[in-house]
């Protein structure tokens, strides 16, 4: 197999590298370097999204396809930053667990040959979610043709998925530290009083302290969530009316939600870069992917 090209030294070169923005994950991101030194044919990424797995599957299957072309070295980080690359497929389940049909069509598009270059990256999402499906898929993962490389996705490596993890190299990644999230969201722009609040609820999620401070009622809600226990009082008056304001949060938090997925479907089809099959595609992986966060929001 041909081997992907170390990452250049920023010290030397005066530009990011390619890991940068992956925040609060230095032990993941050394492993990672590492990595792109001596590619292997399966890795598995374990931890939330919120942490970085996704993102850091984004920017290593750039590299990993840039360490083979030289030449479209920013072509190819530029493509897979943006979920575009045409040799990189995001598979995602449609599901409330990936089934085997779906397993064997991963396998089937692993033997194909890559849509463009000598290689292709599938980044198989939730995988923890595999459950009787392991199977279908273990083969192909443990002897994968050469011109396929698998990044496996899990917030946890269940017992469905232990063999399958035992075949891959495996990434950790832990949940963001406080002030690492707290840093990186007042260098996007948002209000340093109201970031403090965000940071220490969302458990050491990026994407749910956004997602915290881009509803301006979000706040309020988590203060009265955690106030709670102590407004309780064993009369069923008063657990009556909690549980309506509880409730009415999750109703509340649930358009904020929606509000943020028309904001990004109104971005994509303002998007006029793509061919129009290759993005109907990725619009309904999106609305699919919406469904999915609102499903987890209940």
């Amino acid at each position: 197999m041909a081997q992907a090209k170390p990452v250049v030294d920023p010290a030397v070169t005066g530009k990011p590298a390619p890991f940068d923005e992956l925040v609060g994950q230095a032990p993941a991101v050394a492993q990672l370097t590492a990595a792109l030194e001596r590619p292997v044919p399966a890795y598995l990424f374990v931890g939330h999204t919120g942490w970085g797995t996704r993102r850091a599957a984004d920017l290593f299957a750039g590299e990993l396809l840039a360490g083979r072309d030289p030449d479209g070295v920013n072509r190819h980080r530029s493509l897979a930053a943006a979920e575009t690359h045409p040799a990189i497929a995001v598979v995602e389940r449609t599901g409330a667990a990936i089934s085997v049909e779906e397993a064997r069509s991963i396998a089937r598009r692993a033997e194909l040959a890559p849509p463009e270059g000598t290689h292709q990256v599938l980044v198989l999402v939730d995988f923890h979610l595999v459950r009787s499906a392991a199977p279908a898929l273990l083969k192909t993962i443990e002897e994968p043709p050469s011109s396929t490389t698998f990044v496996v996705l899990a917030e946890e490596v269940t017992p469905e998925l232990v063999t399958i993890a035992s075949r891959c190299l495996r990434v950790d990644f832990r949940p963001i530290p406080t002030d690492d999230l707290m840093r990186t969201v007042v260098d996007e722009g948002y209000a340093s009083d109201a970031v403090a609040a965000a940071a220490r609820a969302a458990g050491g999620d990026l994407e749910r302290v956004r997602a915290l401070l881009s509803d301006d009622a979000a706040s309020t809600r988590w203060q009265r969530w955690a106030q709670l226990l102590n407004r309780v009082d064993g009369t069923a008056a008063v657990a009556s009316g909690l549980s309506t304001e509880l409730i009415a949060d999750l109703d509340a938090a649930g358009e904020a939600l929606a509000a943020g997925h028309a904001q990004q479907l109104e971005a994509f089809d303002a998007a006029e870069d793509e061919g129009q099959r290759a993005q109907a595609g990725r619009r309904k992986r999106l609305d699919d992917r919406h469904k999915r966060e609102a499903r987890r929001l209940r």
